[in-house]
């Protein structure tokens, strides 16, 4: 901002000369003070420049008495789980109210290092949507996996110089933090040194362990499953992510806890949201409105998905109507149904009555896309050695990325080969490295999914992102693997050696290059033929819950191309239990 910039503002929230856009009879949601105040809203060069006077301006708006409360924040997000690209999730999230997002592009970095994190930053300049991108800190996130890159603190370095990331983002390596290993210690005092803000991955963590999670330098959490995770984290100076995504939804249970006191260290987000389930429920307007079900003042949800998202991630040009802040703000009827009727970013109407109004403008994604190396698998290698009738088995539980460890009892040929038994919900779960043609190949056993035939595959095994599969024989696994191949990466579902249903992501095995309405209807696709054909549990995401059994830095037990992994313990465990 220049001088006569600034004199501009000054003197349009003076009065003295009119505003470009005067938002007329509007009821401002006061997210200060909780409160609702009446009156004008005068904009300038995207800026607010006052509030509550009778404002003149080069156009009005006359709201006749609708709401008008600052545009949303989302403060912790993956824009690769929507599996459409920057672009369009922008063209989804914002008819929802949300104006600026805080992602982190651990997904695509994790297949292709830097040049992913590039290939986002340039992306999201086609959108309305203000998508800020963290530096992933974890790449991989656990040394018992292969992923596609590695990111070291020297990495790290000249993103966090060239000011192109908002901070370091969520530190998975919790147990590395904990115990103050050095490569952590170095990727930590990257931000410090350079101002950032760090964020916070700390599932199940309490005591002096959390405390010196916290001494660390992080500032929050989203892993919080339980009232006492919540509170421990704000009583130790962190704020507390309540999370409501596709399939972790902890919201309806954390938001018990969310009080007078300590709503201001409280803020919503979604972590990982499917295009689906944009379309379907939402976004964080859909998070203000089960706060309002829950009982929540709706001020006070608004807050934590306004003001206290702000002040979290270090933003204080939004977060609020007030004056000098960002003209980003959205207009609704009833402060009930909390229904979004107008996204305005620096107060240009960018979303009417649920409709994305700028024209899309898309990047090339040549690229980032081939990124399935798998010549050396071979359907030999999914063959289980087990040495005992009992295993330790992945337990699904529905609706979390948390697993539980089970016990099985199981059937094996005399090679000690896995025999699947119709009337035990256990299958085969195999993990195949993708981004390096190693070869590696670990197979397991998915207690609880609920495949009763054929097979069921993806590109999509958080956090390194190698192929994952589950079946109830070989043979189909064996085909989908090989048709995952064949995309390019993306979801394959394979019944009698036959693929039934397939959903296409080439761009680096995560995103597609379609519509978010165009994937969504071919999610619901592959949903129905999982659940109907496949007899997957309906208690389950088909592809979102699949993909987290890999995710080895949230307990209690999950596989990766090298292992099964006790995240408890951080190690690597046997499948066979021996007496």
């Amino acid at each position: 901002m220049n001088k006569q910039q600034l004199k501009q503002i000054i003197d349009v929230a003076a009065g003295r000369v009119p505003a470009d856009i005067v938002f007329k009879q509007a009821k401002i949601i006061d997210v200060y003070q909780a409160a609702v105040l009446e009156g004008d809203v005068a904009v300038v060069n995207g800026v607010i420049a006052g509030i509550g006077g009778d404002y003149e301006g080069k156009v009005s708006y006359d709201l006749q008495g609708k709401y008008l409360a600052p545009g949303l924040i989302e403060s912790h997000i993956h824009v690769e789980s929507s599996y459409v690209t920057p672009e369009e999730f922008g063209r989804l999230l914002v008819p929802h109210g949300t104006t600026t997002v805080l992602a982190d592009p651990h997904e695509i970095v994790n297949v292709l290092g830097l040049k992913g994190l590039d290939y986002m930053l340039e992306a999201a300049r086609g959108t309305a949507l203000d998508i800020r991108y963290m530096l992933p800190s974890c790449v991989p996130a656990t040394n018992m996996e292969n992923a596609g890159a590695v990111l070291t603190a020297e990495d790290m370095l000249q993103p966090m110089k060239d000011q192109v990331v908002d901070g370091l983002a969520e530190f998975m390596d919790f147990p590395g933090v904990i115990q103050g290993q050095d490569a952590i210690l170095d990727k930590l005092l990257v931000a410090k040194n350079h101002g950032k803000r760090i964020d916070g991955h700390a599932p199940m963590v309490f005591a002096k362990d959390l405390n010196a999670y916290a001494a660390a330098g992080i500032t929050n959490d989203h892993e919080s499953s339980t009232i006492e995770e919540l509170q421990d984290r704000i009583a130790r100076g962190m704020y507390a992510f309540l999370r409501e995504g596709s399939v972790t939804q902890n919201l309806r249970t954390l938001i018990k806890g969310v009080t007078v006191n300590n709503s201001h260290r409280c803020v919503l987000v979604a972590d990982d949201l499917q295009a689906a389930s944009i379309l379907e429920v939402g976004h964080l307007d859909n998070s203000i409105r089960i706060c309002i079900e829950e009982g929540l003042e709706t001020i006070r949800a608004i807050q934590m998905a306004t003001i206290n998202a702000a002040q979290c991630c270090q933003l204080p040009d939004r977060g609020a109507v007030a004056p000098g802040l960002k003209a980003d703000f959205i207009v609704f009827s009833d402060l009930e149904k909390f229904a979004v009727e107008e996204t305005y970013i620096d107060g240009v109407l960018v979303a009417k009555n649920g409709e994305y109004l700028p024209e899309l403008q898309k990047v090339s994604t040549e690229n980032v896309q081939s990124s399935v190396h798998i010549d050396q698998f071979h359907s030999a290698q999914l063959q289980m050695h087990l040495t005992s009738d009992k295993a330790r088995a992945i337990e699904v539980v529905p609706k979390e990325a948390l697993t539980n460890k089970a016990v099985v009892s199981v059937q094996r040929d005399a090679s000690g080969d896995f025999i699947y038994d119709a009337h035990q919900d256990v299958t085969k779960i195999a993990v195949i490295e993708r981004h390096h043609n190693t070869g590696n190949v670990f197979v397991g056993l998915l207690k609880n999914y609920g495949l009763k035939k054929g097979a069921i595959g993806l590109s999509i095994a958080h956090d390194s992102h190698n192929l994952i599969v589950t079946g109830t024989n070989d043979t189909d696994m064996t085909v989908a693997v090989e048709a995952l191949k064949e995309l390019g990466g993306g979801v394959v579902l394979v019944n009698d050696q036959e693929v039934i249903g397939q959903l296409a992501l080439p761009i680096a095995g995560l995103m597609s290059d379609l519509t978010g309405v165009e994937v969504a209807q071919q999610e619901a696709i592959i949903n129905q033929l999982a659940h109907e054909e496949l007899g997957i549990s309906t208690e389950v995401d088909p592809i979102m819950t699949l993909g987290f059994m890999s995710l080895a830095v949230i307990p209690s037990l999950k596989i990766t191309d090298l292992g099964l992994v006790d995240v408890t313990k951080f190690e690597i465990v046997p499948v066979s239990v021996e007496d």
